[in-house]
C-alpha cells in the first residue's frame, strides 16, 4: 500500500511545479483542514513570524537554517498565491509576470541601452523608473510600508531622499547635527519637547549609520542580542554560585559582564557601545 505523497519521488522534490501542486493539494478538497481554512488576513502573523526567522539567520550566518527558512517564507507567499488565485483575484503566473516585468523595466543597463558607473546611480535610477510606473502624482517616499520597525523605515525613507540628492554632503556633518540634536533634549522642558527631541536623535543616528553603510535595524538586533547573552551568563553565574542577582552591586555585576564578554568568540567580538556596564 503506497503512502500519500509517494508520487513525488526526490527528483520531484526538487521542482518548482511539485511545490505548487503540493499547495494545491493542502487546500484542494480532502487536502489539511488548517490551509484549507487560512485566509490572507489569517496568515499575516505568519509572514512577519518568518521573515524575521529569515533575517535571524542571515545575523547567525547559519546557511543551512537559511536554507530551511527561505522554503518556509516561500511557503507564505505560495499559500497566498494560491488563496489568490481560488477567489479569482490574482493568478501565481500574474504574481511572476508582475515582478519580471518590473525587474526588466527597473533595469535598462542590463535590459536596455542604458549606461551606469556606480550602484548608487543604479539605486536613483530605480527611483525614478519607479516613478514612472505609477499614475497620477506620486511621492518618493510612496510605497514604504507604515508598518515596517520605526528604524527600517526611517532607513528607507532617509534612502530613497538621498537618491535625489536631499542628504548631507559629509559624516562629520551628520555628527554635528547629532551633537545638536542631543543640547536640543537636554534643554527640553516638557515630556512632549522631550520625546520630540529624542526622536530626532534616533533620526539622525539612522542617518549617520545610512551613510556608514550600515543596516540600522540589525545592528540595533545584534546590540539587543549582545546584551540579552551577556545578561543571561551574569544570571547564570549567581545561580551556579547561589547569590541573588539583586544583592550584587553594579561593580560586581560589572565584572561578571566582563567575563561574558571574554567567553563571545574567545573574546574577539566587540562590545556594547560606551563602557562595558550592564547598566546601558
Amino acid at each position: 500500500m503506497n503512502r500519500p505523497g509517494n508520487e513525488f519521488g526526490r527528483a520531484d522534490l526538487g521542482r518548482f511545479s511539485t511545490f505548487r501542486k503540493i499547495i494545491q493539494r493542502l487546500r484542494g478538497p480532502g487536502g489539511c483542514p488548517w490551509d484549507r481554512r487560512q485566509t490572507h488576513a489569517s496568515l499575516k502573523p505568519y509572514l512577519v513570524e518568518e521573515s524575521y526567522e529569515v533575517l535571524e539567520t542571515l545575523e547567525d550566518q547559519n546557511l543551512p537554517a537559511l536554507c530551511e527558512e527561505l522554503g518556509d517564507l516561500w511557503l507564505q507567499i505560495m499559500l497566498h498565491s494560491q488563496i489568490a488565485e481560488e477567489a479569482g483575484e490574482f493568478t501565481l503566473e500574474d504574481v511572476l509576470r508582475g515582478i519580471n516585468s518590473k525587474l526588466i523595466h527597473r533595469h535598462p543597463h542590463v535590459f536596455g541601452n542604458r549606461r551606469v558607473k556606480d550602484a548608487a546611480e543604479v539605486s536613483a535610477n530605480w527611483q525614478e523608473l519607479k516613478g514612472e510606473e505609477k499614475e497620477g502624482s506620486h511621492s518618493l517616499l510612496s510605497g514604504v510600508p507604515r508598518g515596517m520597525p520605526a528604524l527600517a523605515y526611517s532607513q528607507s525613507i532617509q534612502r530613497r531622499a538621498a537618491s535625489v540628492g536631499f542628504d548631507w554632503e559629509k559624516v562629520d556633518d551628520i555628527l554635528k547635527k547629532l551633537v545638536e540634536e542631543v543640547d536640543e533634549l537636554k534643554n527640553a522642558l516638557s515630556r512632549e519637547e522631550k520625546e520630540r527631541e529624542f526622536g530626532d536623535i534616533l533620526f539622525t543616528l539612522v542617518n549617520l549609520g545610512r551613510r556608514m553603510d550600515m543596516d540600522v535595524e540589525s545592528a540595533l538586533r545584534q546590540a539587543n542580542r549582545r546584551f540579552t547573552e551577556r545578561f543571561k551568563y551574569i544570571e547564570e553565574e549567581c545561580r551556579r554560585k547561589g547569590v541573588d542577582l539583586k544583592t550584587l552591586t553594579l561593580v560586581e555585576m560589572d565584572r561578571l559582564w566582563d567575563e561574558a564578554k571574554e567567553t563571545e568568540s574567545g573574546g574577539g567580538r566587540k562590545g556594547l557601545p560606551g563602557n562595558h556596564s550592564c547598566a546601558q
